[in-house]
């Protein structure tokens, strides 16, 4: 048989198995699922038929799920203060969990979950989490906005969803979908996923960690970090890896095909700005493959190998014999850790910016580039991802323009020949001076920095994708050296000046490539089990205690 055929073949079993498994975990739950889906039948839209489509497909897994379909006209939309079309409830006579539009795209993972849950009648928050959650005695209505395009919206919707389990009488949620609800996107200003309101306030900007989402509901406030009141689970293990894109998965691959035991902790979406690129061109093996397709291969390779603790951040390292890393969740002893933080996006550092952020200034064109469908925005940059993000901002029915300081594009040659093609304009020698509007992007202060001329360009978006910083702030607080161009001193091996302590990937420097990354991750993982078995700090301390001379 051919190698195609015994492909597909394996793929093909691999999809049933994971159903049959879906089946036996719905045929165990406790309690039926109650779907209601308000409609509107004077347009059937394509919200709708995604909603009866989804729905179904789950229907016929289990008959632990009930559907029932109303007009917007009866009297069940006004039991449940139900006023716009489509809406599906999930169990409403004892959830407060509702979708505006559907759970299409990357919240099909998340409506899963939201099915489980509600079956079991468990939240699977952690203990810290339900701690928090104690504290609250006043109701919060979340709203989630979301897209289906959108990475790292399941993780929030998620959250949002487990505190409605967790407390059903106080708390309610409704995921928002932007594409579906663009009005509302507008009236909250939420022009950037996901984004988190409880009672009309925003709380959230962003995925975040279980246990600072909980935090933020219960301050009404935006938190960026969770102090555990106690010691979390101990986990012991060979090697840390603290970052879950390309050089991470491919380390913790190789760590494990050596023998070590290792974990990857990631606290946003897995695949880093992988998972945020729209098409990858040229890695090998795939000449285009969608940024998220490649993220979820690497991901499920992964997972046949080490564990991955998804939506925990390091707050500390604590280098030692055994080095410990403390998470929000958890501690981990080990006997190395590998830092492959990645970089973080750049800013302008222009009036606006910040103001503005999630209000019309976005960095993430697969994210957020629906909401600009017909309106005008621009690209600031003049690299791969400036081109790549401009593109698929303008296939996504965006009118788009590039931004650039320079006379010349430094993307690669076939980038810049489909922005020809595509008849996307290009403002040379430009730079942004001001980003200004009233409560949205209205317009853009722009500055020619050959002629001097100041021009004031309308525009309701704008899209920045001028590069990255590397994430260094842990490798800083433990003492490991950085470099002057800001990124982590390495030897050449990976090895930082602080035994133990490794790096790998775009936080080190170097090419900004996947597939370097890629080769990093597993160049670091070998040098970690070579250094394992024959510690290298050892035979320097020895040196030293002799007099010996010590090289490097």
């Amino acid at each position: 048989m051919p190698n195609g055929t015994d492909e597909e073949s394996g793929a093909a079993m691999s999809e049933a198995d994971f159903l049959r498994q879906l089946q036996r975990t719905f045929e165990k739950l406790p309690n039926p699922i109650d779907l209601y889906l308000i409609s509107d039948k004077t347009r059937d839209d394509v919200f709708t038929q995604t909603n009866r489509q989804i729905v179904r497909a789950f229907r016929e897994l289990s008959d632990r799920i009930h559907f029932r379909e109303y007009d917007i006209s009866h009297d069940f939309a006004r039991q449940w203060e139900v006023d716009s079309a489509p809406t599906l409830l999930i169990s409403p006579d004892r959830y407060g969990i509702r979708w505006l539009g559907a759970p299409a795209g990357e919240e099909g993972r998340s409506f899963l979950e939201a099915l489980l849950m509600v079956g079991m009648g468990e939240s699977r928050l952690s203990e810290q989490s339900k701690k928090v959650m104690q504290r609250i005695e006043d109701p919060r209505n979340v709203r989630v906005f979301v897209s289906p395009s959108c990475p790292y919206c399941p993780q929030q919707v998620v959250n949002a969803v487990k505190a409605a389990v967790e407390k059903p009488g106080l708390i309610s949620v409704e995921i928002v979908d932007i594409q579906s609800r663009p009005e509302m996107a507008d009236e909250y200003a939420a022009h950037s996923v996901p984004q988190a309101f409880a009672n009309d306030i925003l709380i959230a900007q962003g995925a975040q960690p279980e246990e600072v989402f909980v935090s933020s509901l219960e301050k009404m406030e935006p938190q960026t970090i969770f102090i555990p009141e106690s010691d979390a689970e101990r986990v012991e293990t060979d090697l840390v890896i603290v970052g879950g894109g390309p050089a991470g998965l491919t380390a913790g691959i190789y760590a494990e095909r050596s023998g070590l035991k290792a974990a990857i902790i990631e606290k946003d979406a897995l695949g880093g700005q992988v998972a945020l690129t729209p098409v990858v061109e040229n890695y090998t093996g795939f000449k285009h493959v969608g940024g998220k397709t490649l993220v979820d291969i690497m991901v499920t390779h992964a997972l046949e190998y080490c564990q991955i603790y998804q939506g925990e951040e390091v707050v500390d390292i604590r280098p030692g014999n055994p080095i410990s890393v403390v998470t929000t969740r958890r501690k981990f002893e080990s006997r190395a850790v590998l830092l492959a933080t990645g970089a973080t996006h750049k800013h302008l550092g222009v009036p606006g910016e910040t103001r503005f952020s999630g209000r019309g200034v976005s960095y993430c064109a697969t994210c957020d580039g629906p909401l600009f469908r017909g309106k005008r925005v621009i690209v600031v940059g003049g690299g791969n991802s400036a081109a790549t993000e401009a593109l698929h901002l303008h296939h996504t029915g965006v009118d788009v323009a590039i931004v650039h300081r320079r006379d010349n594009l430094r993307a690669q040659e076939f980038l810049q020949r489909n922005l020809r093609d595509n008849g996307i304009p290009i403002l040379w020698n430009t730079e942004v001076k001001e980003i200004r509007g009233k409560d949205l992007v209205e317009e853009v202060l722009l500055l020619n920095n050959r002629t001097g001329e100041e021009t004031v360009y309308k525009a309701q978006g704008v899209f920045l994708a001028i590069g990255y910083v590397p994430a260094v702030k842990l490798a800083q607080a433990v003492g490991a050296a950085i470099n002057e161009d800001g990124f982590v001193q390495h030897d050449g091996r990976h090895r930082t000046n602080i035994p133990g302590i490794y790096t790998a990937g775009d936080v080190e420097g170097g090419y900004k490539q996947i597939v370097t990354a890629t080769g990093q991750g597993a160049e670091a993982a070998m040098t970690i089990f070579e250094d394992l078995i024959n510690p290298y700090w050892h035979e320097t301390t020895d040196a030293t205690e002799s007099g010996a001379p010590v090289s490097g």
